[in-house]
């Protein structure tokens, strides 16, 4: 009970940190203050290197919000953020602007100004860095993002190129400059903008930020540069719950492609499953119908000549032929005595099994959450609220990975020689430190692989200077979220699952379908490719891929460049299709490697399903060097960092996919199957 309520006081704190994180309810009274915050500023080409936005030489008004001198003031405030806008990368600060809700159109412009000291040859060399490498900065105004650029590398200030123009456009289409690019260029920086409000009522409805290319001046040392902010209001007549509407790129997620590529992975489910329905359940039939046979005869009793469906004999009269009328079965059914043997590493391979069934409930409750983005509010219009959702889910469903790798060990511990041992030995303290280490390893497996990386990755955030680093204080809070949540709900799964039932019999190995036997049986070596793993589960891989590569691009652009992910019906639905083609696909190959008498299935299952992960990650590769413009140790180790994190995710949910599917099959056919 004491346990449980530390458990609850742990998930409150996560609530009460994303609680505190809202703004309000959106809604304002004619000249009460709107928070105007600044982000971060970086380069537009790498996401992760993000800086603070006074970093460059900007200045701020001299307004009531920003006293000079005063210990009150409030200028470059960090904002109370959630645990979730802390993991994503935020750390909002205030502007120092005084921007003032009013509820009426008109001419009427505020404006405000400052003029930054004679800048120093540093000064100049970070704003001349950042014009050349395509540096933006990021602000929020009532939780609406707007962005705009630094400024531009040009040989002068022509007519051509004072034509206003929305400034995240802009970024989309120039290009970096190397510095021999930007030899004859100098660097002009944006010192006027226009941020436009539109309100409806009492609401905030739309902000748009542009800069003034007739403002462009030369930053250069000694010089003094006068940033100015002009704010204007207009009514408009659209709804607050469509303010959104204009972030999502429906045009790109909603294309005609996309529609295809659900087409096509669902053709694939169909074809793979008349594959199997088809040629296995067919082929099985076959064998059945010879086994059946071969018992018949062994036990004296006469057969008539039986033939199969087209009309070829089921029998083989040579005796000893591949078709079985000998002494020995052929086939699967050779290895009856051995294949519900344990898998080589049990206590590893039923904590990857645990973490995977955690990793697949995850998947789909954070899918499931974002689906019902209209009941709760869509994730998209909160920062950080799909990482509260993804930690959420990870806690709970730590119970899940405990029970499936408890009830996994308990189901083949007996099948084991070490097993076999232990019953002829009067201690018990050799199967209790396994069981110990079964949990150790479903406890800390996953958590050891994504602290080692992010520990890398904040290192190296430390190192540069960039707010995506995660402060201790949020690391503390992530580790309390682990000891006291999800630790507990992994252990007492784990004992559910070591106390479970099989059937009818509570322990023992008597409820496989075949007995194992003591000795293991040798694996014939002299077989044909498609009886080889090696040669099947790249194969399997493969077409688990070809399923989700195109899901995978939009999913990509989502994260690195600067997309609102918002279809998540259409990653339920690939989902769904990925989890039945990894069946499938295991089925596959676990029924040619057990013909070809390779009774070592279950990590072959497995590998059939996590070797998807091996494409995705080279997917990745491929959309690092040709669908982006990525560059520099920062940007490229948090890239590859990322991919790493996700494709190991997704070999272990994909492999736990394919062993569960596989492992329904063995016990299914061996069932029917009629042995000694």
């Amino acid at each position: 009970m004491k346990g449980f309520s530390v458990a609850t006081a742990a998930v409150a704190l996560l609530a009460s940190s994303y609680v505190n994180a809202g703004t309000s309810n959106h809604r304002y009274k004619n000249g009460e203050h709107v928070e105007l915050w600044v982000n971060k500023v970086g380069p537009y080409a790498n996401p992760q290197e993000a800086y603070g936005y006074y970093l460059l030489p900007y200045c701020a008004p001299d307004t009531k919000h920003h006293p000079e001198g005063k210990d009150t003031e409030k200028f470059n405030e960090l904002k109370a953020h959630s645990l979730g806008e802390r993991l994503g990368g935020h750390a909002l600060r205030h502007s120092g602007h005084d921007v003032v809700f009013q509820a009426k159109d008109g001419e009427d412009v505020k404006t405000e100004s400052c003029t930054t000291a004679p800048l120093t040859a540093k000064q100049a060399g970070k704003f001349r860095k950042a014009v050349q490498h395509r540096w933006f900065y990021q602000m929020y105004l009532d939780d609406l993002p707007v962005w705009g650029m630094v400024g531009e590398m040009l040989p002068e200030i022509t007519d051509s190129v004072k034509q206003e123009k929305d400034d995240l456009e802009r970024l989309e289409h120039v290009m970096d400059l190397t510095d021999e690019d930007a030899a004859n260029l100098k660097p002009f920086v944006y010192t006027s903008r226009n941020l436009m409000i539109y309100y409806n009522k009492d609401r905030i409805i739309k902000v748009d930020l542009t800069s003034d290319p007739k403002s462009l001046k030369e930053a250069k040392e000694n010089e003094k540069l006068t940033f100015t902010l002009y704010v204007s209001w207009h009514a408009t007549d659209d709804q607050f719950h469509s303010r959104w509407n204009r972030y999502l790129d429906h045009a790109f997620f909603k294309h005609q492609i996309h529609w295809f590529s659900i087409f096509n992975s669902f053709m694939m489910v169909l074809f793979l499953t008349g594959l199997v329905a088809l040629i296995l359940l067919r082929t099985l039939k076959k064998d059945y119908a010879r086994y059946g046979l071969v018992h018949d005869v062994e036990d004296g009793m006469g057969a008539e000549e039986e033939f199969d469906d087209e009309g070829k004999p089921l029998t083989d009269h040579a005796g000893d032929g591949p078709k079985g009328m000998g002494p020995e079965d052929a086939g699967w059914k050779q290895v009856h005595g051995d294949v519900f043997r344990a898998p080589a590493y049990l206590p590893l391979f039923a904590a990857l099994l645990g973490t995977g069934w955690q990793l697949v409930i995850l998947t789909l409750g954070v899918i499931l959450f974002a689906v019902l983005g209209p009941l709760h509010g869509e994730v998209h219009e909160e920062r950080g609220e799909l990482l509260h959702a993804i930690l959420a889910c990870y806690s709970l469903s730590s119970i899940v990975a405990g029970y499936q790798s408890g009830k996994f060990y308990k189901r083949y511990w007996p099948s084991t020689a070490a097993a076999r041992r232990s019953t002829s030995s009067t201690s018990g303290k050799s199967t209790t430190a396994i069981w110990q280490a079964t949990m150790g390893l479903t406890v800390l497996l996953l958590p050891t692989v994504v602290t080692l990386i992010l520990t890398i990755l904040n290192g190296l955030s430390l190192m540069y200077g960039t707010i995506t680093y995660i402060p201790f204080f949020v690391v503390v809070k992530l580790f309390f979220l682990w000891i006291f949540v999800s630790v507990p709900l992994c252990v007492v799964g784990t004992l559910l699952g070591r106390h479970a039932r099989f059937g009818d019999a509570a322990t023992g190995a008597n409820h496989f379908p075949c007995r194992v036997n003591a000795i293991p049986r040798p694996i014939p070596e002299d077989v044909p490719w498609y009886g080889k793993p090696s040669g099947l589960i790249p194969l399997a891989g493969l077409l688990s891929f070809g399923s989700i590569f195109i899901e995978l691009y939009y999913v990509l652009t989502s994260l690195w460049n600067y997309k609102f992910y918002h279809v998540y019906g259409f990653l339920l639905g690939v989902y769904c299709i990925l989890m039945i083609v990894v069946g499938m696909t295991s089925i596959i190959v676990v029924y040619f490697c057990l013909n070809a008498e390779n009774y070592l299935w279950q990590w072959t299952a497995f590998g059939s399903g996590a070797s998807t992960a091996a494409y995705v990650f080279l997917y990745g590769v491929y959309y690092f060097l040709f669908k982006t413009q990525m560059n520099g140790l920062l940007q490229t180790s948090f890239y590859f960092g990322y991919m790493s994190l996700i494709a190991l995710n997704l070999g272990v949910l994909c492999g736990t996919l394919a062993h569960v599917a596989a492992s329904k099959f063995v016990r299914a056919i061996f069932q029917n199957v009629k042995v000694d």
